[in-house]
């Protein structure tokens, strides 16, 4: 039996029919860029988080980077995010001028260590973005009293965090902005590329709307020089069946970790994620950590059970980063964990009895 990581085609074939009649709705309308499909998306999404504005954006990555842009970050600036993500958040940074500057992580939820911020702080810093990372909310209300302390921005990456919560408010309600990226394999995610922004702020969300559309809110009305960043109908169409489910997969999510935790209970060597007290967490990704890492990589793979690494190299360690200069000492929590993080097969329609066969392979090793 092979086990995949995550297993696209078991969500398709569930809601087939609905898929293929959007999808044919789009070709019917010639709906590609713009139309119904992306202001229904707009709009169900909005709803969905509870705000007032959503940005249909081509991606996550570009959503991060209008943020930014249009709050005002640019040469000369500093933005403080964390040292355990994608590269996505931090190359944005850099794209916009400014220069990046990480902070360490907690150690067991791999969030943003709040206590560690303020330190990094200079006159030259203009936000803070903590990422939600693999499902798991960072400690928000410290990271708000310092930005109002220090009158900065927050833009919360929430990639890989839909519907997750943080002391009952979900994430992307409580900074300036909130990115979100829609890529097929997140909790909630298209067919190709696709990503969005959602804020309060009118006067932002007009800026992004325009920046994102050539500086235009409408055809050859520009008031600024903008980029080419629009979610395509059919993106919009399948995410709009898809959103119809999101409560259900995310209930399912947190079964089947439920399920691996039990299952782990007995297991020595073997950390399973932690939750905080405050969090809910939807399980993106259920990563474990153990001091076999590779043993276990090598001996699941040949036993055709899919993993992966997120990520084998914490970003100030990259070689994209190797200017800034820094050393195992400057982040030793992310340092660390980068060797030992494995995660292992995670989606909502996984079976307990390959759940069971995963964890006896892991047993075996």
């Amino acid at each position: 039996m092979k086990i995949p990581l995550v297993d696209l085609h078991a969500q398709y074939l569930g809601i087939k029919n609905e898929i293929d009649t959007a999808i044919a709705s789009v070709i019917s309308e010639s709906s590609f860029i713009k139309g119904r499909h992306v202001r229904d998306f707009q709009e169900g999404f909005a709803q969905l988080m509870g705000v007032n504005h959503c940005v249909p954006c081509g991606n996550g990555t570009d959503a991060l980077y209008i943020v930014q842009k249009m709050l005002g970050i640019g040469l000369g600036d500093e933005v403080i995010t964390t040292a355990h993500s994608w590269i996505a958040t931090s190359e944005t940074i850099t794209q916009c001028g400014a220069r990046v500057v990480f902070v360490d992580t907690t150690k067991d939820t791999f969030t943003i260590d709040p206590g560690k911020i303020e330190e990094k702080i200079t006159d030259r810093t203009k936000a803070i973005i903590p990422v939600h990372l693999y499902g798991h909310p960072a400690d928000m209300d410290p990271i708000l009293e310092i930005a109002r302390k220090y009158g900065l921005h927050v833009i919360e990456d929430c990639a890989q965090a839909h519907l997750a919560e943080y002391k009952g408010r979900k994430v992307g309600t409580m900074g300036h902005a909130a990115t979100f990226s829609f890529y097929p394999g997140k909790n909630l995610g298209a067919m190709g590329d696709a990503g969005c922004i959602v804020t309060n702020d009118d006067e932002l969300v007009e800026k992004c709307r325009r920046y994102a559309g050539h500086g235009a809110l409408k055809k050859h009305d520009h008031t600024m020089e903008g980029i080419n960043s629009r979610m395509d109908g059919l993106q919009a169409a399948v995410l709009n069946v898809k959103m119809k489910y999101i409560h259900q997969w995310t209930n399912e999510r947190i079964r089947v970790a439920e399920q691996y935790d039990k299952l782990f209970a007995s297991f020595d060597g073997i950390q399973t994620p932690v939750k905080a007290e405050w969090a809910k967490h939807v399980y993106h990704l259920y990563v474990i950590k153990t001091e076999k890492r590779d043993e276990l990589v090598t001996y699941l793979d040949s036993n055709n059970i899919q993993t992966a690494i997120q990520y084998p190299i914490a970003l100030p360690y990259l070689e994209a980063y190797s200017y800034l200069g820094h050393s195992d000492i400057d982040f030793p929590v992310a340092r660390r964990n980068q060797d030992l993080i494995l995660s292992i097969p995670m989606y909502p329609e996984l079976a307990e009895e390959a759940q069971k066969a995963v964890v006896n392979a892991i047993q075996m090793v």
